[in-house]
């Protein structure tokens, strides 16, 4: 049993509209959208994930569509970045697919001696494609407009912006066991070695900034991943030593999840690899019917009523 934080698991941001956020992610990013489901506290909501063809973890991002939000404000306290990793020389191929497609794009540059392209989603929320030093093996969900040639290999890095990098980072290397890789001006890179990919989290130290505001085209939550919920639970207990308030483990169907604030104020998640998302559907049928949590099966016509219409073809 590897008793690590394994990277990256999951990463949720909210959306503004649930037609347009399914077709940016599945028709221009090329992403399966790997379980329809909804919010467990809001079913009139639904919940995407979106990933590689298994969901693995550290692919996956996940969407809060709430209809008519309108725009949150990415600051102080946030993950305000999400960062992919594509396939060497790929960039000029993702920037003439993002152009055809009239998506806002960044000039590109360079990070820890790593190409990037930055990009923002039709809500806004940002995003780096990045080729990384070492090639990115994860197998990919490939789609008629985006093979694996240019297909996304799953996260790279998520940037968290906050005032004071201290207690953070505290967090990151006493608990999460990362190591301080790197600095380039106010940026500072943590990565853990316990696995070789959606293992960095950057850091931007912004004493000044403003704080974030939570609606469509920001991140809502930042989770990292555990085998299973034997090592979630210690994990919770080392949080609770630190002194941090943590939830119990919480059944997310898909996996288990606990859920704290980090002291510079972004909420983080830590998700078990169990049970995954073929627990309710076969490999090959992912994403392709509304599965809803166990305690809102008996309210499915009204939920289904109520759901934005979607159309996935």
């Amino acid at each position: 049993m590897n008793s690590s934080i394994l990277g990256l698991h999951h990463i949720t941001a909210i959306a503004n509209n649930a037609q347009r956020n399914y077709d940016f992610y599945t028709h221009v990013l090329g992403l399966r959208l790997v379980k329809r489901t909804v919010n467990f506290d809001d079913p009139t909501t639904y919940h995407f994930y979106y990933g590689n063809e298994t969901g693995t973890p550290g692919t996956i991002l996940t969407f809060f569509p709430w209809e008519g939000i309108g725009p949150g404000r990415a600051g102080i306290g946030m993950a305000t970045e999400i960062g992919y990793a594509v396939p060497a020389d790929s960039l000029d191929s993702w920037a003439s697919r993002l152009r055809e497609n009239g998506v806002p794009m960044g000039e590109r540059g360079e990070r820890f001696g790593e190409q990037y392209l930055p990009f923002t989603d039709p809500d806004g929320l940002a995003f780096t494609l990045i080729v990384p030093q070492q090639p990115d093996t994860r197998p990919v969900w490939q789609t008629e407009d985006v093979n694996a040639d240019l297909a996304t290999r799953g996260f790279h890095t998520v940037t968290l912006t906050l005032q004071n990098i201290e207690p953070t980072a505290r967090v990151l290397t006493d608990i999460f066991g990362y190591r301080l890789l790197g600095q380039e001006g106010n940026r500072y890179r943590f990565q853990t070695d316990a696995v070789t990919e959606a293992a960095l989290v950057d850091i931007l130290e912004e004493p000044s900034g403003k704080l974030g505001r939570n609606a469509a085209g920001t991140n809502h939550h930042v989770a990292f991943r555990v085998e299973n919920d034997a090592v979630q639970m210690e994990f919770r207990e080392k949080i609770l030593s630190a002194g941090l308030q943590i939830t119990p483990k919480i059944d997310r169907d898909y996996f288990f999840s606990l859920y704290f604030r980090e002291p510079g104020g972004v909420l983080f998640e830590i998700a078990t690899d169990n049970p995954g998302f073929t627990v309710d559907e076969p490999l090959g049928e992912l994403g392709n019917t509304l599965k809803l949590p166990k305690q809102y099966e008996s309210s499915r016509e009204r939920i289904e009523k109520e759901l934005p219409l979607l159309k996935t073809k």
